[in-house]
């Protein structure tokens, strides 16, 4: 995996688990990146499942991503879907990770709280990185309390989860590094609210053909630039491209 994008003259040197640690290294605390992988027609899963459309690379930079990360955020849809576990420690990336726990918690985002208390994403997340689960006063308060006997759960918002106030509880909390691994849904919900710094989309080297949605849902997403900042390409022909919001572009640049 070599940096194709600033331009240099000719692709930068093979970059190793920690090259791609500083290629991905977060810009400032208080940032929160999204994460993807999309096909070349613009697919974001086959059969149901962005796994369809991953490959190795993609998995290192994808552990990359969580090692960087404070906290890791996603909808309860994509964790049930995807099969979510805790985030896997990696002895080899320790370093990466002074001063924190071994592993980013997981921090999932629901109204409903239809959750499976006795998945692994809950009775094997280690005690310094518990589940965390976001969720709104509409919501079952029994469900809550039998929520709350596996995982922290943390109230923002009424009738729906406000993103605004989940973001600022993550910080309250020092998790200020946020990756966002989707769904749709709460990545269109995200940048409606203006609350993305950073889209980081693998480019896999597919067609999937008709029927697949997008990377981004939502009555509320419209459309909004970003920059470019970096490529890096796979010898198996992945791309990996970071983009920043355009008002984050003179701040970082």
């Amino acid at each position: 995996m070599r940096t194709i994008y600033p331009p240099a003259g000719s692709a930068g040197p093979e970059l190793d688990l920690f090259g791609l640690a500083e290629a991905y290294a977060y810009p400032r605390d208080g940032w929160l990146r999204a994460n993807f992988v999309t096909s070349a027609d613009g697919a974001a899963y086959v059969d149901g499942r962005s796994g369809g459309l991953s490959s190795a690379a993609d998995m290192r930079v994808f552990g990359i991503l969580r090692v960087l990360a404070d906290v890791i955020l996603v909808g309860a849809g994509t964790a049930r879907t995807e099969e979510y576990k805790p985030a896997r420690r990696r002895d080899s990336l320790a370093a990466l990770r002074a001063d924190r726990t071994a592993t980013p918690p997981i921090a999932l985002v629901t109204r409903t709280l239809g959750l499976n208390l006795a998945s692994p994403l809950f009775a094997e997340a280690p005690p310094d990185a518990r589940t965390m689960v976001f969720t709104c006063e509409a919501s079952d308060s029994e469900l809550r309390t039998e929520t709350a006997k596996v995982a922290d759960v943390i109230v923002v918002g009424d009738e729906a989860v406000d993103l605004g106030a989940l973001v600022d509880e993550l910080a309250a909390r020092g998790l200020t590094r946020v990756l966002c691994e989707g769904g749709p849904h709460l990545f269109g919900d995200l940048s409606a609210a203006g609350l993305v710094d950073e889209l980081c989309l693998s480019l896999s080297p597919t067609l999937a053909g008709p029927g697949a949605g997008r990377i981004i849902s939502g009555e509320h997403a419209d459309a909004r630039p970003l920059t470019l900042r970096q490529v890096i390409a796979a010898d198996d022909g992945f791309l990996f491209c970071r983009y920043f919001a355009e008002d984050q572009n003179l701040q970082h640049s």
